[in-house]
């Protein structure tokens, strides 16, 4: 199957009367904001057509949207799009595939080419950014309401237009959307905000560091160590970019343990590619930042030095 176009998606769009939009499970700014700004446009567009969104309402993020009570029985004869989730075993809610026809709309490596149609740009730094391509071509309302999400999304996912896939058209996307009236410094402090107890874990996580000679890291944040702080593994997010304030280090993974004892892998590197490693550990995600899962300290070991040796051979082809 071939990467549908936004004119077939928009086709699918107006036929069904009820549509039900997913993302990815521990989301970001970027998976609710695509799923958001795409359901309120639709929602604008087709008044009489229900827009449900899938997935449980997550930590910090409700400033940008809630999830829908949805039953079984919605999934009869309804339209599904999944934004933001590059591999079914990570979409929000399980229950996608029980729709009567689905969509994917992602940025992330196509390695899992699922639905019916799907529509995959991996050079976009977001998918909030395919999204505002897709209102745009298909002359969608893209009023306040809409655009709050979506430039959430794209703040989000290019770490304040920092990361190397922003482009000169996400900029143009960007002053696009802010021209609608959203508060963007709003929006940018909501991102960047912490609690005390976030702020003093993103201290720590320097503690609990270990830094190859090679540039390569990881940190382990235990349960422990999260219950004595009194942050939850959901807050526990805010640690991931701290070692790349560090200048000696570039690559490297904070690792979280889970209540169940097995651990969720973030990946984040300031050159060598490392989704490829993520794939090794039931991940994955974009060339420079990914995540993954291991399931005890074996496996954390077999990842730090599987991401020495990256880092190593990195290293030696830019010397």
């Amino acid at each position: 199957m071939a990467n549908t176009t936004f004119d077939e998606i928009y086709k699918k769009i107006k036929e069904y009367d009820t549509i039900i939009l997913h993302r990815h499970i521990s989301p970001d700014p970027d998976a609710i904001g695509s799923q958001a700004g795409l359901g309120r446009s639709i929602k604008l567009a087709f008044p009489e057509k229900r827009v449900l969104y899938a997935g449980v309402d997550w930590g910090d993020l409700t400033w940008i949207n809630t999830g829908s009570e949805i039953k079984d029985e919605d999934y009869k004869g309804a339209l599904v799009i999944t934004t933001d989730t590059a591999n079914t075993p990570r979409v929000s809610d399980q229950r996608f595939n029980m729709g009567d026809f689905l969509i994917k709309i992602d940025h992330h490596p196509n390695i899992d080419p699922y639905g019916d149609l799907y529509y995959v740009d991996d050079q976009k730094p977001a998918a909030s950014e395919i999204i505002a391509d897709f209102l745009l071509a298909e002359k969608m309302p893209i009023t306040a309401e809409v655009a709050y999400p979506i430039y959430a999304g794209i703040v989000g996912d290019t770490g304040r237009f920092m990361y190397p896939e922003t482009s000169t058209h996400t900029f143009e996307i960007a002053a696009m959307l802010a021209k609608t009236g959203i508060n963007i410094n709003e929006i940018a402090r909501n991102i960047s905000d912490v609690t005390f107890k976030q702020a003093k874990l993103q201290s720590s996580v320097l503690d609990y560091m270990t830094v190859d000679e090679s540039g390569a890291a990881y940190a382990v944040l235990t349960q422990k160590t999260l219950k004595d702080l009194g942050v939850t593994t959901e807050e526990a997010s805010v640690t991931v970019s701290t070692p790349g304030r560090i200048k000696d280090i570039i690559a490297w993974s904070v690792i979280v343990e889970l209540e169940d004892g097995t651990y969720r892998v973030h990946y984040r590197s300031k050159g060598p590619v490392i989704n490829h490693l993520a794939e090794k550990h039931n991940g994955g995600g974009h060339a420079l930042a990914s995540g993954a899962k291991a399931k005890d300290k074996a496996e954390i070991a077999e990842i730090f030095a599987e991401l020495v040796d990256v880092t190593k051979k990195y290293n030696g082809e830019h010397e």
